[in-house]
């Protein structure tokens, strides 16, 4: 059995190689433990722990064992550097005040979690070497080492934080599901060289993910009726779906048409359909006849541009399509 581990530091939202780190190590691994790295007090952030595992549950990674947390385990840790000295290789072991530093409680951990494969970034490689002398003064086998590529920002350095799209957070912000997100980072799956981070590839994916969920879950998602679901398949992300859901449930603000003979027109053919309207050949007939159809979207939803027409009048109401058709006239 493959036994690995996904050890981040509670710094807030997860970074996309990170989250990449736990992708990989879950595809790699029949068990996982999440275990939170929380060594050195200056780096942990307020609510960092909670951040990184409502990120970890959104991408649906899951986990076996966890969360551990280092910042209870320094009793065991004090043990094992009594046993090593508090120095090893020159390297400091144990601070001054008897807690762990990250070279002895990464290795004491991965030597008591029974893990057999570490899956960490590259920027991790130059602790190999030190990693492997210390399982063996522990009188373990050192586990195999797998290291992947980073991800990279345009200018070929490590994508900031900042950047956009560089948090699972601000992706889930951003409206782009889950799924997409997964779904490229499987695709990288564990890159043996860094890779540029390609996020116009992750808003292609979203669109590709928004059509392919079950009406249900699109509308429990957008938090709309399924009705308006058709309307909401052509979003390129969630944000835009709600966006749009709310032009169709939100009466727009009365303002005269400049096209009154395509409204009445639009009336005439809502009315003669006796409740079974056909919205796209209903489109197409006064597309035929000239008919403004910029003014009949801005009467319907007070907007110039978003969903196809005939996805708007498909979830609209008869009544309150009419309705708002009146108030436009």
């Amino acid at each position: 059995m493959k036994r690995v581990r996904f050890a981040p530091s509670p710094t807030g939202s997860l970074h996309v190689g990170n989250a990449l780190s736990a992708v990989a190590n879950r595809a790699v691994g029949d068990w996982m433990l999440l275990r939170i790295d929380d060594t050195d007090p200056a780096r942990n952030l307020p609510g960092g722990e909670a951040a990184i595992l409502e990120d970890l549950e959104w991408l649906g990674v899951r986990w076996d064992e966890g969360p551990t947390r280092q910042s209870g385990r320094q009793a065991r840790y004090a043990e094992a550097g009594e046993k090593l000295g508090a120095r090893f290789d020159g390297i400091t072991l144990l601070r001054e005040d008897g807690t762990a530093t990250y070279q002895l409680a990464t290795v004491v951990d991965d030597v008591d979690f029974g893990i057999t494969h570490i899956v960490r970034g590259n920027d991790h490689r130059p602790n190999e070497a030190l990693h492997r002398k210390l399982f063996e003064a522990l009188g373990a086998q050192p586990p195999e080492f797998v290291h992947h590529g980073l991800i990279l920002g345009e200018d070929g350095k490590k994508l900031s934080k900042r950047a956009p799209g560089a948090t699972v957070a601000s992706l889930r912000e951003a409206g782009i599901p889950a799924e997409a997100v997964r779904r490229y980072l499987e695709e990288l799956g564990v890159p043996k060289h860094d890779v540029r981070y390609d996020l116009p590839r992750i808003r292609r994916l979203a669109i590709e993910a928004i059509s392919a969920l079950p009406d249900e879950e699109l509308a429990a998602r957008v938090g709309a009726p399924v009705a308006a679901v058709p309307a909401l398949r052509g979003a390129r992300d969630l944000k835009e779906a709600r966006e749009y859901a709310a032009a169709i449930a939100e009466p727009p603000a009365p303002a005269k048409t400049q096209a009154p003979e395509t409204l009445e027109r639009f009336k005439e053919l809502v009315e003669r359909a006796n409740g079974n309207v056909d919205a796209r050949a209903l489109v197409r007939e006064l597309k035929a006849v000239g008919g403004d159809l910029r003014s009949l979207r801005l009467a319907l939803t007070g907007q110039e541009r978003g969903p196809e027409l005939w996805t708007v009048i498909t979830a609209l109401p008869q009544e309150e399509a009419l309705r708002r058709i009146d108030a436009a006239l």
